[in-house]
């Protein structure tokens, strides 16, 4: 692939990938990557993000806590969290959201509105994980102004969903799902998303290509995403290549 490429989000601190990570380095340059986003899902592993993120100058930690594990977590884990994303070099606040699927939504309410608080105040990035919560998603971006902005990651909606989250200037993470064909709905949300809006992710271990085998998803399969994009895209691949790569750099700021 002739394209350098960031990925937006990767659980490279995944216990999947001890033992790989080294290899995933340094084939990075000839796979096409050149950046890593590491999103952090709950308070026990936050210092493992960072000390594999600190490995690399190539890969950027971020830190929150996911709906599957609000019940790990309390207001003194919330604290704890604001002081490390101050003390640390991450670029966003998340992997954090609401999951229909995984829990009780009204349980992971308040977790995430208080990570919402805190990427507002501090103006960070936030990084949401949102599986058919759309509505009290929203509803929860909406009571805040998050000025450093919002990007939903492995966005799998409609194409309505996907323009009322544009319009307001929400990110969609474009991940393995638009690889697969029966996945219409989505891959006709990206197809019509504007360019601006959208981000490039493997979400690795999770989320695999087609004819990527469940939970053996790597970083380096972010090429398998670019290629399925560019099918459905009109933009030339190198138009594409550049947008994505500017509008995570310009959402994480780095």
């Amino acid at each position: 692939m002739n394209y350098s490429l960031i990925d937006a989000h990767c659980h490279l601190d995944f216990p999947v990938f001890e033992g790989e990570v080294q290899k995933i380095l340094d084939e990075m340059q000839s796979a096409g990557i050149e950046r890593i986003v590491i999103p952090g899902v709950r308070r026990e592993d936050w210092s493992r993000v960072l000390e594999v993120a600190a490995r690399d100058r190539r890969l950027s930690p971020c830190l929150g806590i996911h709906p599957w594990y609000v019940e790990e977590h309390d207001d003194a884990d919330i604290a704890e969290l604001d002081r490390m994303l101050i003390a640390s070099d991450c670029v966003a606040l998340g992997e954090c959201g609401l999951d229909r699927i995984f829990g009780d939504v009204e349980q992971q309410l308040p977790l995430f509105e208080a990570q919402v608080e805190i990427a507002c105040q501090r103006e960070w990035p936030l990084v949401v994980h949102s599986v058919r919560t759309h509505e009290p998603m929203m509803k929860a971006l909406d009571r805040q102004n998050i000025r450093a902005g919002v990007l939903i990651h492995a966005f799998a909606g409609s194409p309505e969903q996907a323009s009322q989250m544009t319009s307001k200037g929400v990110l969609l993470g474009v991940g393995g799902v638009i690889t697969y064909e029966r996945a219409r709905k989505s891959r006709a949300a990206i197809a019509e998303a504007p360019l601006e809006s959208l981000v490039l992710e493997t979400d690795a271990p999770d989320m695999p290509p087609e004819g990527v085998e469940k939970g053996h998803n790597s970083p380096l399969n972010l090429g398998r995403v670019f290629k399925a994009l560019c099918d459905l895209r009109s933009e030339s691949p190198g138009v594409l290549a550049d947008a994505l790569n500017s509008n995570a750099r310009r959402f994480f700021r780095f």
